[in-house]
């Protein structure tokens, strides 16, 4: 699939950069009890909530790159198909399902509306 180069939501920036610097600060205290030789459990359950936190922050970002690029794969599937390209049913069942798929299943419909942005290809190219 063809690379957009595009920038994020200023929102979603602003919402990864908040919870990054809250991590940054979990760090530095995780660094602190250490140097005061705190207990074990207590590093550990600091350890854990930066874990959630940065997948949490990471899930956000693919959300958002994998949505908008199988946005964009839809449309062009959508605008290459002239009705009658053998792919209309498929295009439609990803066009409605689009707002209900989780992360992960956004990376298995890319590959399909890849799949069928070739066919296309092939097809218009056949055609013209």
């Amino acid at each position: 699939m063809k690379k957009e180069n595009s920038k994020l939501p200023s929102d979603l920036v602003l919402d990864i950069k908040t919870r990054l610097k809250t991590l940054s600060g979990q760090i530095n205290g995780i660094v602190k009890m250490l140097d005061e030789g705190k207990d074990f459990e207590q590093i550990n359950i600091q350890f854990k909530s930066i874990d959630k936190g940065i997948q949490k922050a990471h899930y956000l970002l693919l959300d958002e790159v994998y949505r908008k690029a199988l946005a964009i794969g839809i449309v062009r599937a959508v605008d290459s198909c002239p009705g009658n390209c053998g792919n209309e049913g498929k295009i439609e069942y990803l066009r409605k399902e689009f707002p209900n798929l989780e992360l992960s299943d956004l990376t298995n419909k890319l590959k399909e509306i890849q799949i069928i942005e070739n066919r296309l290809k092939d097809f218009n190219e056949k055609k013209g």
